[in-house]
């Protein structure tokens, strides 16, 4: 394949082929070669052309990048390389120095070039540098030979690239890999925009998203982003990843990533779960997403009022994947697989004594078999274990019912006329979880062992969970005595979940905050912008409004003013880049101002501030959000942005000037754990300063 000669600064032009398949990223074990194998196999049966070599706990990928592989290990990644071309599949081989490299250092650059040469003499021809999940200071050399951190990893990553000779295939993974990471955001981020000037244009840039796990990812955004970097990105994506949280696997389908950004991306590689056999879903249908730009654009006219992309259905793609993934269950050619020799036209094995096999008699326990594992087992085993961000529709039905039966348990107790309602619930929700129960037994007796290998902690754990739940709903219901596991202060070790782990969450004041099924559900989408001189009104009309509601018995003429007060009323404009504006399904609900110079304001009040107070924290903010913004989420993320763009601007610290008889705003400031009282002289009664260094 002929290399594009794309000129530096110029975006992706479609020439290079879109890079699809696979990137093995995620802490925790390894793969095996075989199962590395068996991918490449997959792979190429639905489609995808890449596979990224990159665990993390590959000592000689991150840890030890300067060693070389030994004769062993050689043989093993040189027979992989090959597997991966008997199987048309690109082999990337990324390496992670960044834990302890010194740039400027021109030993450090020859030993990473070592390195990547023994690879390539491997056969391998692409290859990856990361920067991911490392400390941004550079140490005193470094600081010394490079203006930023930024330029020190472009200088090496450049360096390395035309070492092996521009290959066609060469992926950079920046240190801010997500819009999250960008400082103040991703259009105005200097790391960004130096990697995007800089960094050689034949090199390819890694982005997950939004976050580090992205919910959605937008065509708006990548646009964005492809503007800042002067190229399209390849998304390293993480919505199947699950080594932040070992309780969680998930087995949903790719999603919320519109076909539109096909032809806007230079590639997708999912990053998915831990345990290997799992990832069927996840990366079959990543092929069937990356297929809708090949297919014509073939429109699918049966779509929800759920899926907005007329070329993908999440839906149909799932019932795809887990169509094929039931064979797999059920193929007995595997190691540890269950084999019936009946099935093979053998005769059972017969025992010294010539017994022939039991056959129950009148009276006596029927023997247990199994029933054969079925798509809808499989379905439901889907919905339970989904998406970070979501259950499925069964999932969130149980949890639906649930609420509901807990809320009208008093249906239960006496006849009226929600019981027969009560009763029907109940007994539909425990059948619900007896398809769960059925499901766990089949899949406990289904051939193909390896998969079940992967899958048997996290089916037990919901069995169990499902279980206490159906417990505790019958005796809601009066149907025999309180469970056990649920009443008694001295349960069983199955009875409370987590760990030590659990112990802390359950502790903390946020637990349960980020909870998928919530009650009442949170559905509000909140969407934080730079401010705009039309704002102001909009600024005006909260501010006046959060003022007559906070006057009690003292009308606010006859209180005596805050220094932020001139700049929430429009008196004095806030300092560039240190304005934001909070949004709604409704319109303007919230606001985020600061000065980065305080004094002239505290001057045009009359308000005596000491030199070492502005000395200390010079900058003020204030912050305003309507009661209709019940979630303190939106207010923490923009009051940390706006004091990361002060912190931009070089100062030193700011302060807030709150009334002691507002308890909501006191509370906010207080449960960010950064800002303290301070003390300032002269402050008029009921007025609280608060302030935090930067």
């Amino acid at each position: 394949m002929s290399k594009p000669g794309r000129a530096e600064g110029q975006p992706h032009t479609g020439k290079k082929r879109f890079i699809s398949g696979v990137v093995e990223g995620f802490y925790g074990r390894p793969w095996t070669m075989e199962q590395r194998t068996e991918l490449f196999k997959r792979e190429q049966k639905w489609g995808l052309n890449t596979y990224l070599y990159a665990p993390k706990d590959d000592y000689k990928h991150r840890m030890y990048w300067r060693d070389l592989y030994s004769a062993e290990e050689a043989e093993q990644l040189i027979a992989l390389i090959s597997a991966a071309k008997q199987h048309n599949v690109d082999f990337i081989y990324a390496i992670s120095p960044g834990l302890d490299i010194t740039f400027s250092n021109p030993k450090e650059v020859a030993a990473l070039q070592r390195k990547l040469d023994q690879v390539r003499q491997f056969g391998c021809s692409s290859f990856s540098l990361l920067f991911d999940d490392i400390e941004t200071e550079m140490c005193p050399a470094d600081k010394q030979a490079f203006s930023s951190f930024a330029h020190a990893q472009v200088a090496i990553t450049n360096a390395v690239y035309q070492h092996l000779g521009d290959p066609e295939t060469f992926l950079f993974c920046p240190t801010d890999y997500c819009a999250a990471f960008c400082t103040p955001n991703v259009s105005q981020s200097s790391y960004l925009h130096t990697v995007g000037e800089k960094l050689l244009p034949g090199i390819d840039i890694l982005w997950t998203g939004p976050k580090v796990v992205s919910h959605k990812i937008s065509v708006e955004s990548i646009e964005e982003v492809s503007s800042v970097l002067r190229r399209a990105p390849v998304i390293w994506d993480n919505i199947h990843a699950n080594d932040y949280d070992p309780q969680r696997l998930f087995l949903g389908p790719f999603k919320d990533r519109p076909t539109e950004l096909i032809p806007k991306l230079g590639g997708v590689l999912t990053n998915p779960n831990c345990e290997f056999y799992p990832n069927f879903v996840a990366i079959h249908t990543l092929a069937t997403w990356c297929k809708a730009a090949t297919d014509g654009g073939q429109r699918d006219v049966e779509m929800s009022d759920e899926e907005q992309d007329p070329c993908y259905s999440p839906k149909k793609a799932l019932t795809l994947a887990l169509t094929d993934w039931l064979q797999e269950f059920l193929n007995t050619d595997q190691p540890g697989a269950r084999l019936k020799k009946e099935s093979l036209g053998e005769e059972p094995m017969q025992t010294d004594g010539g017994e022939t096999p039991h056959v129950p008699g009148a009276g006596e326990n029927p023997l247990y078999t199994a029933e054969p594992l079925t798509l809808d087992d499989l379905k439901l085993l889907s919905d339970l274990f989904y998406l970070p961000y979501e259950y499925g529709p069964t999932a969130r039905t149980m949890l639906q019912e649930l609420d509901w039966l807990k809320k009208h348990s008093w249906a239960a107790a006496a006849e009226t006329d929600k019981t027969a309602e009560w009763c029907s619930r109940a007994q539909q929700f425990d059948g619900m979880c007896e398809a769960v129960v059925q499901m766990f037994n089949r899949l406990s007796n289904a051939p193909n062992r390896c998969i079940l290998y992967d899958l048997y902690n996290y089916i037990c754990d919901i069995k169990s969970g499902v279980g206490l739940a159906r417990a505790y709903v019958k005796t809601l219901g009066g149907q025999g005595r309180p469970s056990a596991q649920l009443m008694i202060t001295d349960p069983d070790p199955w009875g409370f979940r987590g760990g030590l782990s659990g112990e802390f969450q359950r502790m903390l004041p946020c637990h349960g905050n980020r909870d998928l099924f919530r009650e009442p559900p949170m559905s509000t989408v909140y969407c934080i912008r730079p401010y705009c001189p039309e704002d102001k009104t909009e600024v005006q009309k909260i501010f006046r409004q959060m003022q007559s509601a906070g006057e009690g018995e003292v009308p606010s003429m006859m209180q005596p003013p805050l220094i932020c007060d001139g700049l929430s009323a429009g008196e004095s404009p806030p300092s560039p880049q240190c304005a934001l504006i909070l949004e709604d399904e409704i319109g303007v609900c919230g606001y985020a101002l600061a000065l980065t110079d305080a004094k002239p304001a505290a001057d045009k009040i009359q308000r005596a501030v000491s030199d070492s107070v502005f000395k200390d924290f010079p900058s003020l903010v204030t912050v305003q959000v309507l009661p209709r913004v019940t979630d303190p989420s939106p207010a923490k993320r923009m009051i940390g942005r706006l004091l990361s763009s002060i912190r931009s601007s070089g100062s030193r610290g700011v302060f807030c000037e709150l009334r002691q008889s507002n308890r909501r705003m006191v509370d906010f400031y207080t449960k960010l754990g950064s800002f303290i009282p301070i003390q300032m002289a002269g402050l008029p009664q009921d007025i609280l300063a608060m302030g935090t260094r930067l």
